[in-house]
């Protein structure tokens, strides 16, 4: 009964989310304040106040069958006019409501523009560590995954090996900055060394390369870290982006994606986005929070980053003074911390016997590292301390 394409997928369950039922599992067992859960980037913070209040005003202000109706494929026109406008003052842009497509939050944007743009066998690079379902989305449409391995000592893209992976059937670079899983932000050095290299191939090449930006942390960056905005270095990019991290609002499934007049057949390109969004099932954005989301950027919404950077700074130091290893994060909610020894999936299972929750990094394409995601409750990590000097212990670890 069940196709070819889909038993590999059922075999292969994402570690993430197995690990995730493990904790409800034993929070079960053990009760949900001795369970320490880092497994999913699930926010923890609530959404910001005017979620709720633009919630309650569209209700009571706005036609009920309106709120609920169809709109375009695309979106709400003045709702894609509010986010590029918004776009626009903040990062110096020219945005319009056509460059501008309401998707399912970043996961199904992604899934939309891979399938405008993927011919069969077509290939789309990545930086390990990357999102593990970035090579199912690529696989969705008979794409194939090319992986460039990770530059373990700062986390920026390793470019030299990107060059040799380029090929004639390169067809899509995708980054990710706020990075997933290790909170690295791309410096704008390194964008503009990576738009050189793509534009360069592409001459090399004759025919074009698209850059997709997954930025759905990008308001998620500490200490004052600037996150550029890519479309500023590289004429051919699509940046997908979702409120799911910025707003804590993941369930709702509510996101962007932005296709610059600069991208080589712009206009053809929105049209056939717009048609994805439609033929694969999405039809359009959820409608009511479409308007959630205007209101939210008229009224000023903004993550809380304090409770995120007091999660961040207290688990990184904490880590630290317990002897384990880890680059400190510019952005996101995420460690990368190198496992004591090399087999990090042995090194879980070891934490999930003082009920810590971790992720293993070669489900980032990236082993001998795991992921631990602080998008949890200050509490949680305080509590979860005397868990880690234990296991830090148990590997003869030393305070750094």
């Amino acid at each position: 009964m069940v196709s070819g394409k889909m038993k590999p997928l059922v075999e292969n369950n994402s570690v993430i989310r197995v690990m995730f039922e493990e904790g409800k599992r034993l929070s079960s067992i053990y009760g949900p304040e001795n369970v320490f859960d880092f497994s999913l980037g699930n926010p923890n913070v609530p959404a910001p106040d005017e979620v709720k209040e633009s919630i309650l005003e569209i209700i009571q202000e706005e036609d009920s069958a309106f709120i609920h109706g169809y709109m375009s494929n695309a979106g709400y026109e003045d709702v894609r006019e509010t986010i590029a406008h918004s776009l626009n003052e903040r990062f110096g842009t020219d945005f319009g409501v056509n460059n501008i497509l309401m998707t399912v939050g970043a996961a199904s944007g992604l899934n939309v523009i891979l399938k405008t743009i993927l011919e069969p066998g077509d290939e789309v690079i990545v930086f390990a560590p990357y999102f593990v379902e970035y090579g199912n989305y690529v696989a969705n449409y008979d794409g194939r995954l090319v992986t460039v391995s990770p530059n373990t000592v700062d986390f920026q893209p390793n470019l030299e090996e990107l060059k040799q992976k380029i090929t004639e059937k390169t067809k899509a670079v995708i980054i990710n900055t706020p990075n997933n899983p290790t909170g690295v932000v791309y410096s704008e050095d390194t964008l503009k060394k990576l738009a050189e290299i793509l534009e360069n191939k592409e001459k090399e090449f004759k025919r074009e390369i698209v850059l997709l930006s997954d930025e759905p942390y990008r308001e998620l960056a500490y200490d004052g870290v600037q996150v550029p905005y890519v479309t500023k270095y590289y004429k051919n990019t699509v940046v997908c982006y979702s409120y799911s991290k910025s707003l804590s609002l993941p369930g709702e499934r509510i996101g962007y994606l932005v296709i610059p007049n600069e991208l080589r057949d712009s206009q053809e390109t929105f049209t056939a986005a717009s048609i994805a969004n439609r033929v694969l099932g999405c039809v359009n954005a959820p409608s009511l929070m479409q308007r959630v989301i205007k209101r939210c950027i008229e009224k000023g919404a903004s993550v809380n980053l304090m409770a995120y950077d007091r999660n961040r700074n207290r688990l990184y130091e904490g880590l630290k003074e317990c002897g384990f290893s880890c680059i400190r994060p510019d952005g996101a909610f995420y460690l990368f911390v190198k496992s004591p020894v090399e087999d990090e999936k042995e090194f879980c299972s070891r934490a999930a016997k003082h009920n810590l929750l971790l992720v293993p990094g070669s489900s980032f394409a990236c082993p001998g590292y795991v992921r631990i995601a602080y998008c949890v409750s200050y509490e949680k990590i305080e509590g979860s301390m005397p868990a880690f000097r234990a296991l830090a212990e148990e590997y003869g670890l030393q305070p750094v």
